[in-house]
């Protein structure tokens, strides 16, 4: 059996689940200095790639900057997308290198299905913190240097986020704070880190990563239950290596009210005069800070956030206007707030509206940029109006360099935008996509590479593909080659594992034909399993606590579940209930009331259940006007011969769950039970070991709202974790119908 086969054989050995979401390969061309160009596309992304077949070195050619931090006083990008991470001069002159440390395409990592893999980048440009999976749920948190790779584990078993990274970092990158298993710690940056203290005696206090910050005056702030501290000068931090830095904050305020650091989110003024709450998803409260924070002259007023808010984001520059946009129903909202010299805040007229919530304001605050699907745009902060639409194709994130330049990373270039004159001008750093790619037909020296851009062609200066990008209008195109002198290349279809098909590598000098991708590895954790169906539901007991979260998850992951609510939950928030229909979910029934079944104070007959069914089918359609499916569960999954029975002759079909997460177990169970209560990345942990343990596929409940006994922590948050866990693991995730009509 020759190499070929062998890897093939080996391949499909290992490899057991269908290629959907797979890497595919095309565009193969090979220079006669045997480097290989090609396309590779993963999950709705593309990019183009040339690599060195003499020492299989590759180099990316196309970033799309789906995420983009400026570091090192503005000199140097770092963007991210599901082909990995890599650092961009912002005065151009090179194509994009790899970020040492993180698992990248050109490092031979295999990509990751779902979310990004983020990072938190020191602003001074030279660490990066990472997670690296350990499990399903967990990952070890890892400083990396970005100029050599060097890395050190600073926490082992961190909680893989569920929206914001974990670790936070100072302005002067001195120290960062992350958050592990609702407790902060503080770790500074020294040389000598062996000299550092045991991690638990770092510990700041309770909380998650949303309780602390740096304010634009570099103050560092904690919120921890109804109190608020403030450290005035962070360099105080270098004299806490060894003990409690609290001993030398200041406590500013006392609010009415606990900080909940999974629901409410915060932000300072930029004097430090006051503080904005969001409380959960429907209110915002402001507070005055400092000495005028008892003044009784001073209304402090509550604002009501609507029902299906998504993408808040606050303004808050000295010029005293405080402005916050979202989104909400698919629509963009802006609130426009006047604040005087004494702190007071008086609602001010938000006649126009960005495009998309996502946006970021100069460094004095006079300037702001917006985002989004249907591109860019340039306002006036302080006069709240619209200046300019430089950009109208998809625009993925943008930073400023300065109060008149920023940098823009969209679907066709990352770009330098300045806005001094009236006329915009504009420098392109690097490519984020192309339609085309090939050599230059030259009969001296290398040819260089060019890629085509639409209608426009560039070309890079250098032989090695390692220039910068300049027009290239009329030149020759080398046509396509498979062959070189010493080898030929041809792509191989794989009917299973992460390639959909491989790049293979005929040495013409020698035997055998290798894989171009023999040497990329996966990630260890998530291990491929044979493709089978796991059925995720959401069931709403009381409140609709967490379903925003969780629908915004789907949505991102282009999933359809299945949601079950009672008839008193949907008369208490019809719009909720019509925000699940809207998103083209599977609804079901959960009866009527959310009695308990088992409780013998209830007298069950077959006319009780049959009238509790059709009862809750009747308030759903008269509050969404749809009509419920026929599929159900008793409340808390309570079943009998008798409930059974009845559903059946009612036409009903009964689900019954496959996996408990124990995600319903309150404080007060725990301790009534003497159990304990199991942290959301262990629940993510113990269902994706029960999912593989089973032949067929799984029906995995999740619980949503707040629960009377309260938890630390509920799996909802974490959502986007055990969806990532399930995908990337290679299970489909379906509504219920379709694993019990399979």
């Amino acid at each position: 059996m020759n190499s070929r086969s062998v890897f093939l054989a080996a391949l499909l050995s290992v490899f057991l689940i269908f290629n959907l979401y797979a890497v595919n390969f095309s565009s193969l061309n090979l220079s006669g200095d045997d480097r290989l160009l090609f396309k590779a596309e993963f999950e709705g992304q593309n990019a183009f790639f040339i690599a060195s077949l003499n020492d299989r070195s590759i180099q990316q050619i196309t970033v799309l900057p789906e995420k983009m931090y400026l570091v090192d006083s503005g000199k140097t990008i770092l963007a991210l997308n599901h082909f990995g991470a890599v650092k961009i001069p912002v005065t151009g002159g090179g194509l994009p290198q790899p970020l040492p440390g993180y698992p990248s395409f050109t490092n031979n990592n295999i990509p990751l299905k779902g979310r990004l893999q983020d990072i938190a980048p020191s602003p001074c440009g030279n660490w990066i913190l990472h997670l690296d999976p350990v499990s399903r749920g967990y990952g070890n948190l890892l400083l990396i240097n970005i100029e050599n790779g060097g890395q050190k584990i600073v926490s082992e078993r961190v909680e893989l986020p569920g929206s914001d990274f974990p670790a936070r970092w100072s302005h002067d990158s001195r120290l960062f704070v992350y958050e592990k298993g609702g407790r902060l710690y503080y770790f500074p940056i020294i040389d000598d880190v062996s000299v550092l203290i045991d991690e638990r005696f770092r510990m700041i206090g309770e909380g998650g990563i949303t309780s602390v910050l740096w304010a634009s005056d570099r103050s560092f702030y904690y919120l921890s239950g109804s109190i608020l501290y403030r450290v005035i000068n962070p360099e105080l931090f270098t004299r806490t290596i060894y003990g409690d830095f609290l001993s030398i904050g200041d406590v500013v305020a006392v609010l009415p009210f606990d900080f909940n650091p999974g629901f409410d989110r915060y932000w300072i003024a930029p004097d430090s005069g006051a503080i904005l709450i969001k409380k959960g998803t429907r209110s915002l409260f402001y507070f005055l800070l400092g000495e005028n924070r008892n003044n009784p002259g001073v209304v402090l007023p509550h604002i009501p956030i609507p029902f299906g808010t998504e993408n808040l984001n606050v303004f808050w520059p000295l010029s005293g206007f405080l402005t916050i946009v979202y989104s909400a129903q698919g629509r963009t909202s802006a609130l426009r707030f006047e604040i005087d010299a004494n702190g007071g805040i008086s609602q001010a007229a938000a006649r126009n509206v960005p495009s998309s919530p996502n946006g970021v304001l100069s460094p004095d605050g006079t300037r702001a940029v917006f985002w989004g699907e249907t591109g860019l745009e340039v306002w006036d902060y302080v006069n709240w109006r619209l200046l300019q639409r430089p950009l109208t194709n998809p625009v993925y994130s943008c930073s400023w360099i300065n109060n008149r330049q920023f940098i823009a990373g969209h679907s066709l270039y990352t770009e330098e935008i300045d806005i001094s004159g009236v006329v915009y001008s504009r420098r392109r750093i690097s490519l984020s996509t192309a339609d085309e790619a090939g050599f230059e037909e030259t009969f001296r020296g290398p040819s260089r590479v060019l890629v085509r851009i639409g209608s426009s062609w560039y070309a890079n200066d250098a032989s090695t593909a390692g220039g910068s990008w300049t027009s290239a209008a009329n030149i020759p195109l080398r046509q396509v080659s498979l062959a070189s002198a010493r080898f030929r290349v041809f792509l191989e279809p794989l009917p299973s594992g992460h390639f959909k098909n491989t790049i293979m590598i005929r040495n013409l000098q020698s035997t055998g034909t290798v894989s171009f991708v023999s040497a990329f590895t996966p990630n260890a954790v998530f291990s491929m399993n044979r493709q089978k169906q796991v059925a995720l539901c959401f069931d709403l007991y009381d409140d609709d606590t967490g379903l925003q979260q969780v629908l915004q998850a789907l949505r991102r992951f282009n999933i359809r579940a299945t949601f079950f609510l009672n008839g008193e939950f949907i008369r208490r928030s019809p719009a909720a209930a019509l925000a699940a229909v809207n998103a083209g979910h599977e609804m079901a029934s959960m009866f009527y009331a959310p009695i308990d079944f088992s409780n013998t104070r209830y007298r069950l007959t077959q006319e009780f259940i049959a009238q509790g069914l059709a009862r809750n089918e009747d308030e759903f359609n008269r509050a969404t006007g749809r009509e419920l499916s026929i599929i159900w569960h008793p409340p808390f999954y309570r079943n009998s011969a008798l409930i059974s029975s009845t559903s059946s002759a009612n036409g009903y079909v009964m689900v019954e769950r496959t996996i408990d997460p124990n995600d319903w177990i309150s404080r007060e169970d725990a301790l009534r039970l003497n159990i304990r209560q199991i942290p959301p990345a262990e629940i993510v942990d113990q269902i994706i070991a029960a999912v593989e343990s089973r032949a067929n596929g799984a029906v995995i409940p999740v619980r949503l709202g707040l629960l009377q006994g309260g938890r630390d922590e509920y799996l909802y948050q974490r959502i986007s974790v055990l969806l990532d866990a399930l995908i990337r693991s290679g299970y489909e995730i379906v509504p219920v119908s379709s694993v019990l009509y399979r």
